[in-house]
């Protein structure tokens, strides 16, 4: 295990590029995507185990060519492991029960304000009143967009309640991996030891919950695999990001993924997509101009 305690604190304050607005723009539109395909896969369970398979594996590679991180760091990994297996236990629910175009943006548009908050008291980041209206105005417009039916029924809480609890494990994980990947000074090394140790979870439980010849869905296999290896690329471009730029400005950024799966929802799915929700993306893009100045 590498000991960085002797390397120093990271000598640039975190701040927005051009490059990482893009670059995260890029992973957000990705996680739209392994997200899309987990939903529509019907057996939830299978689906998280086939896409934990590219996540320990590329994880497993990725701390054997780059070794351990710090010692922080590896707490900070297996918390944030423990996280993400929690919030693929709420994910999974949450597409049970909803719809994806409506799940999908309340998980994400939970994510912002409280990530916001962790910053602040974890991590010591104060944002300036024009990307601290961006990232409310951003996540307004995300709950806006889930909202955009304008009535909820009875039938629908237990969905909204459970992607907003995936919304909270979605902040609570971007809080650890911002916190993570500075302490490692290697995001690389950190995103390989959290795959690892993720990504094995749903694949064992699978293996008791499930017979073996539903491995054999070419199928779940195929969209699985294709799922878990954009889902690796997506999240390690988002921690890449977070060891450069502030963690609220990262999150609020990513969360333009609601806007590529409304986009994918249309054309792809043949959802509804009204003025309501052309309405909602506008404020969103809002929202990453105010974040970005």
């Amino acid at each position: 295990m590498r000991d960085h305690a002797g390397a120093g604190r990271m000598t640039a304050q975190p701040h927005l590029t051009t490059l990482i607005v893009a670059a995260v723009i890029a992973a957000g539109a990705l996680h739209a995507v392994w997200n899309a395909i987990a939903k529509h896969l019907d057996d939830q369970l299978m689906a998280f185990a086939v896409i934990g398979i590219p996540m320990a594996v590329i994880g497993g590679l990725a701390v054997a060519v780059t070794g351990l991180p710090g010692r922080t760091a590896v707490y900070l990994a297996v918390v944030s492991a423990v996280i993400h297996v929690g919030y693929e236990l709420a994910l999974m629910n949450s597409y049970r029960l909803g719809t994806f175009n409506q799940v999908y943006p309340i998980a994400r548009g939970t994510s912002p304000l409280v990530v916001a908050v962790g910053a602040y008291f974890f991590a010591g980041e104060h944002l300036g009143p024009v990307p601290l209206a961006g990232v409310a105005l951003l996540a307004f417009g995300l709950m806006s967009l889930a909202l955009s039916a304008g009535t909820l029924t009875r039938t629908e809480l237990p969905a909204i309640a459970v992607a907003a609890l995936t919304g909270l494990t979605i902040a609570s994980y971007t809080v650890v991996d911002g916190l993570g990947v500075r302490a490692a000074h290697d995001p690389y090394a950190y995103a390989g030891l959290m795959f690892a140790l993720q990504g094995p979870v749903f694949p064992l439980v699978s293996l008791f919950r499930r017979p073996v010849a539903r491995w054999r869905d070419r199928t779940v296999l195929g969209r699985g695999l294709l799922a878990g290896a954009l889902s690796v690329l997506a999240y390690g471009i988002v921690l890449w990001a977070q060891a450069r730029a502030p963690l609220a400005e990262v999150a609020a950024i990513r969360e333009t993924s609601v806007i590529f799966a409304a986009m994918i929802g249309m054309i792809f799915l043949k959802e509804r997509f009204g003025a309501r929700r052309v309405a909602a993306a506008v404020v969103i893009a809002t929202g990453i101009v105010l974040i970005s100045t």
